[in-house]
């Protein structure tokens, strides 16, 4: 397998369904070739649901989606024993989280119960059930999409959930060439069902093991440490970054190495990827004046390159 060509091949083709937005597709094909989870955070009728689907498709995995909704309840999620008279046995039921790409979509607006039902499966890879641990498949990514916070029936979600999103990224209105395009064009459904693999997934097994075999070297490894204390400082932000926060990071900045060819990360695959991987788990010192996103520029832009 030509690692570039294949990569170069997977970009070109989810930038034929999403026009326009070359550098949000590279971010979601760094998140799930670093084994994370994504967070696409923007406004109702931007592509959300159309990204997703058209990664789940070029990544070849089996895809489920869930429609979140206030009455969403866990077991419609993960599911159920139901009682079967012809074998007189409780029969357990799978929901829809048993699947390699669950798109969580509108995640925001199921109650809490039912978001922090996920918080299992994200981390742990496994659902526990009535007492039963299940594994969840292999590869297993959660895509999540997510309303702003002040639409009518949105919850926040809980610190500790955010923290397992590896990315939360942002699509945005299109610029206007690009939006002729969507007028011009064919329908995005219709170029979805016409979507290939380009990426199988033992292939993608492959993949994720060459992300966890690019060099880091320690000079690297010392910015990357100064950065995660600079976000503890009390200058930038109120609560600083955790271990896993950082270890998210680093294999983001992996991911973004091979996907620029290259077998050593280096500063500017790690700043490519902080506002993204960062932003959503910090709460800035004046929200007011700065949000996330541009105070982690501001940082970066304050703290020395190694």
């Amino acid at each position: 397998m030509d690692v570039q060509q294949t990569l170069k091949k997977l970009c070109d083709q989810l930038n034929t369904v999403i026009v326009g937005k070359s550098a949000a597709v590279q971010d979601c094909v760094v998140c799930l070739l670093a084994g994370g989870h994504l967070l696409i955070d923007d406004v109702p009728g931007v592509g959300k649901t159309t990204l997703a689907h058209a990664l789940a498709r070029s990544f070849g995995l089996q895809f489920s989606r869930v429609q979140f909704t206030s009455d969403l309840m866990p077991s419609d999620l993960c599911g159920v024993s139901v009682y079967e008279r012809s074998t007189e046995s409780f029969v357990f039921h799978p929901g829809p989280v048993f699947a390699q790409v669950l798109l969580a979509d509108e995640i925001n607006r199921a109650s809490p119960k039912t978001q922090s039902a996920l918080l299992e499966a994200m981390e742990e890879r496994q659902v526990t059930i009535e007492g039963a641990t299940r594994p969840l498949p292999t590869p297993f990514f959660v895509i999540a999409t997510q309303n702003p916070l002040d639409q009518l029936g949105t919850y926040a979600l809980p610190e500790s959930q955010l923290d397992r999103f590896l990315m939360r990224i942002s699509l945005g209105y299109p610029d206007r060439s690009s939006e002729r395009a969507l007028l011009a064009g064919s329908d995005r459904r219709v170029l979805l069902q016409a979507l290939q693999p380009v990426v199988q997934p033992g292939e993608l097994q492959q993949l994720q093991q060459q992300v966890l075999a690019v060099h880091a070297a320690p000079a690297l490894l010392d910015y990357l440490q100064d950065l995660i204390a600079a976000t503890r400082s009390g200058r930038w932000f109120v609560q600083g970054l955790s271990p896993r926060a950082g270890i998210a990071v680093l294999r983001a900045a992996q991911a973004q190495a091979l996907l620029s060819g290259r077998d050593y990360v280096a500063p500017d695959d790690i700043q490519a990827v902080l506002p993204q991987t960062i932003a959503h788990r910090l709460l800035p010192v004046d929200s007011a004046a700065r949000g996330a996103e541009e105070q982690v520029r501001a940082m970066v832009a304050a703290l020395p390159l190694p």
